[in-house]
């Protein structure tokens, strides 16, 4: 309970007009400069401090959406240690390694193949022994398209191959194959079952025949890449 007297507030009132009339020059005053700025200054890092807390909340929600995502799509399990281990992307490695493999030697002009079609017994011979088993160049002549050469490139368990064919326009198209080691993606394909693939720089048919994988990659429609994968499939 208030109990102040009527006289107490007058007499509060009267002494702070009399401070006010001893310091009048002084309120008057214009704000100096330096501390305008040093104001100003303040005010900013409270307005930047702000808007980092807001922002910095909204990057906490969406990094938890997104963990929330990938566990519930099985993209993350848990791993030795209680830790969190990465699985591979949703499509087979395998068939990524070949569209990126197009990608990076089919545009070459000096230096597309590591030995060339003249050599072609030399090159089986050769990515045979390295692959640990053996393999055949497939005769694409009938649709128009010679061998350009082979190389041999690295795979996340061992060596892999691709042959490179060429029709006459200069459309290039490889033939990338090796062992795999992605056991779900293989069971959930099917051994010998074609299937088409748009991941990647350019589309690829690949199918899986006793554990070893086959992919045709070139910038071709989908019917023409089938058709042929289907002749190459045949011959192998």
């Amino acid at each position: 309970m208030n109990h102040a007297k009527p006289s107490d507030d007058k007499h509060w009132a009267q002494q702070r007009d009399a401070l006010r009339a001893l310091h009048r020059d002084v309120l008057d005053e214009p704000i100096p400069p330096a501390l305008l700025a040093a104001a100003e200054r303040a005010d900013r890092r409270r307005n930047d401090q702000a808007r980092w807390l807001r922002w910095g909340g909204m990057a906490a929600g969406l990094l938890l959406a997104f963990g929330a995502g990938w566990l519930a799509s099985g993209q993350w399990s848990p791993g030795a240690h209680g830790g969190l281990m990465a699985h591979g992307p949703r499509g087979p490695e395998f068939v990524h390694a070949a569209a990126v493999a197009h990608a990076v030697y089919a545009p070459e002009k000096r230096h597309p193949v590591e030995v060339a079609a003249a050599e072609q017994q030399h090159l089986v011979q050769w990515l045979s022994r390295r692959l640990d088993r053996p393999l055949k160049v497939p005769d694409l002549s009938a649709e128009g398209y010679t061998l350009v050469g082979g190389r041999l490139l690295p795979g996340d368990a061992g060596p892999r191959a691709q042959f490179m064919f060429e029709d006459g326009a200069g459309q290039r198209i490889t033939l990338y194959l090796g062992a795999r080691t992605d056991g779900a993606a293989v069971a959930q394909a099917g051994e010998s079952a074609f299937r088409f693939s748009a991941e990647g720089p350019v589309p690829s048919f690949y199918w899986i025949e006793g554990g070893f994988g086959y992919a045709l990659a070139g910038p071709l429609p989908r019917e023409s890449l089938l058709r042929l994968a289907t002749v190459v499939y045949r011959q192998l």
